[in-house]
């Protein structure tokens, strides 16, 4: 099999829409986690997470991605009970209308595996480098994860690869471009993507330019945090499409449910630019 030309797995998730847009689908504390609510049970993260995908849907994003948002502290290696919950979710909740991808923080295996047992079309991962983080030391393996997707057959799925993650800081001198320049030789990408320092905070715009003007015009790059709707248009001057998730919710924090409202606002903001 030819290996897919930059951007075609991206292209085909996306075939009709210029620059995407992705809502975040944040779930709650999952079993097992400090934060997990077992008065509500796993039947309660479905019906809030069913709730919100469809508010996110009815907004008119172009997708949406799963995420354990709120498993804080956040672990490198998944825990079994917490992947099947997981992957039970996304089943549930997974939207018709609109392509949907899977973002497990932080363990790409684990999120290559809901994405494969869901079908669905992406994921969201950390794949390379080596960084300081505040769950340690974190060496990402992406040739582990890429020949993972080989082995399951799941050559469709595309993996987007966030060269800028939250909550750490790249442990070499490298700059984001010179990374993401790097990335898109030795790791084969299907999208870079450029987040701030966490979750809700944005990069420096400047940042986003550098990184698109190093990579391949093929390979797409999106903005994958701090989006909001007074900053969308200076960044898809750049960003071929971008991940949203915090903006939307009430008061514009993180950890709150999604405002029907700000995810239309939003929407609109960025349609408009």
């Amino acid at each position: 099999m030819r290996r897919p030309a930059f951007g075609s797995r991206f292209r085909e998730i996306f075939p009709h829409v210029e620059k995407p847009l992705v809502a975040m689908a944040h779930v709650p504390a999952l079993p097992g986690t400090p934060l997990y609510d077992a008065s509500n049970g796993v039947r309660g993260l479905v019906r809030h997470v069913r709730e919100e995908v469809a508010i996110l849907v009815d907004a008119g994003f172009d997708a949406v991605m799963f995420c354990n948002e709120n498993d804080r502290p956040y672990t490198l290696k998944a825990d079994l009970v917490a992947s099947a919950v997981m992957a039970r979710v996304v089943i549930e909740c997974r939207p018709e209308a609109i392509p949907f991808g899977v973002d497990y923080l932080w363990d790409a295996e684990c999120a290559l595996a809901a994405a494969v047992a869901t079908e669905a079309s992406f994921i969201r991962e950390v794949a390379t480098g080596a960084w300081e983080s505040d769950m340690g030391h974190w060496t990402p393996d992406a040739a582990g994860l890429l020949r993972r997707r080989r082995f399951l057959d799941a050559q469709e799925l595309a993996i987007f690869m966030n060269v800028t993650p939250e909550f750490a800081s790249n442990t070499g001198r490298r700059s984001p471009e010179e990374v993401a320049a790097s990335v898109a030789v030795s790791s084969l990408p299907d999208a870079i993507l450029i987040s701030g320092p966490m979750a809700g905070a944005e990069p420096s715009v400047s940042t986003v330019a550098q990184v698109r003007e190093a990579v391949p015009a093929e390979l797409p790059v999106l903005l994958n945090t701090g989006a909001r709707p007074d900053n969308i248009a200076e960044y898809l001057k750049f960003a071929d499409g971008c991940i949203v998730g915090s903006w939307l919710k009430v008061n514009g924090s993180t950890w709150n449910r999604v405002d029907p409202l700000r995810a239309k606002t939003f929407v609109q903001a960025a349609r408009a630019g």
